[in-house]
């Protein structure tokens, strides 16, 4: 199954504060709120050597799923709430899926991880991204998948499990070593049942026959490659050497990445940024992120994925030159919205927070 709806948002309510609401409803059933999405943990399996797959029951506020799309989960540590990004797959049952890698320092990962039990009760946003299925008979689908990157990919390959396989696929997935890999009985069942899908798990420190790294792979053997469409999603880096390998070769690629790409020389130094409503006024480093940079001088703005994907943490910028991130490119246009998460400032800032 690919996505799951439910029913709609109920009206605004004049004389009834949401906030009161929720307070008290939620003390007879923790996932009963006027309007917003909760989810409850209802199992926990171990996944890899440092991951974990929690299923979650979502309340009836949650509008849906499609395969490879993303939400935002927002848990609370040491009194803040942290919200941050996956891609679940949905159950036959309705319920939601999330894998979780563990990532040293990570404030959400390491609760989902270590501390998430049956029972617990989290924040859900609504889905967001745009790398989901278009099933196109003549096209072919190439997936690479790296680390945390397979979890979009188990969720397409599940949506197409469930249509009969109606195109060719094959799913390339790195790792460093096998016990980091997750699901590899079930791909390696969905390709027993499916001569369309094909399977390659690449291991680049295997002490026998090590694999080699996306940059550097044979892609010989891809049937009709000007017809493929390429899904990337991993680490940043291993993103950006799948575009430059494949470039020019296939028809589409689309990627997402879950982490920043290493800094430039030229984006050394600091800059001054004007924060016009709280009237502050910060030394930030060039390059660095600005969401992660506010963060580090105590400032906490609405984020969500950190890719780049949801606009949680969309702000307007009133002047000077940014750099995103993950493409390279500069935006000097004043007055124009702000993806914080993917994007450094390159001179002096003017931003609405």
């Amino acid at each position: 199954m690919s996505a799951v709806y439910r029913n709609a948002t109920p009206p605004q309510i004049p004389w009834l504060s949401e906030g009161f609401f929720d307070f008290w409803s939620t003390r007879v059933n923790r996932l009963w709120t006027l309007r917003r999405p909760l989810a409850r943990v209802v199992a926990r399996n171990a996944a890899s050597a440092d991951a974990v797959t929690l299923e979650l029951q979502p309340n009836r506020h949650f509008a849906g799923v499609q395969a490879g799309q993303h939400i935002n989960v927002g848990v609370e540590v040491d009194g803040r709430l942290v919200t941050r990004s996956y891609s679940p797959t949905v159950l036959p049952n309705g319920r939601l899926a999330i894998t979780v890698k563990a990532i040293p320092d990570g404030k959400a990962s390491t609760w989902l991880t270590r501390d998430a039990r049956p029972g617990d009760v989290i924040a859900l946003g609504q889905a967001f991204g745009e790398m989901t299925l278009c099933a196109d008979p003549g096209q072919r689908l190439l997936l690479l998948a790296a680390g945390s990157g397979i979890t979009p990919m188990r969720s397409l390959l599940q949506a197409l499990d469930a249509q009969g396989m109606p195109v060719a696929v094959d799913l390339l997935y790195w790792a460093r070593h096998r016990q980091e890999l997750c699901f590899v009985e079930e791909l390696q069942a969905l390709a027993a049942r499916h001569p369309h899908f094909r399977l390659q798990l690449l291991l680049t420190r295997d002490a026998s026959a090590p694999a080699a790294r996306v940059d550097a792979h044979d892609f010989a053997a891809l049937d009709a490659p000007a017809a493929t469409r390429v899904l990337a999603c991993g680490p940043a880096g291993f993103v950006e050497a799948a575009r430059q390998r494949l470039q020019g070769q296939v028809a589409q690629f689309e990627s997402e990445a879950f982490s920043q790409p290493a800094l430039p020389d030229i984006e050394q130094g600091s800059v001054q940024v004007q924060l016009l409503r709280t009237g502050r006024t910060l030394t930030l480093p060039r390059g660095k992120p600005l969401l992660a940079a506010l963060e580090a001088e105590g400032i906490q703005p609405a984020s969500g994925c950190r890719m780049g994907i949801c606009n949680t943490c969309v702000c307007d910028k009133v002047s000077g030159i940014t750099r995103h991130t993950l493409t390279g490119d500069y935006a000097a246009e004043p007055s124009t919205p702000l993806k914080l998460c993917v994007n450094s400032a390159s001179t002096d800032l003017a931003l609405e927070l």
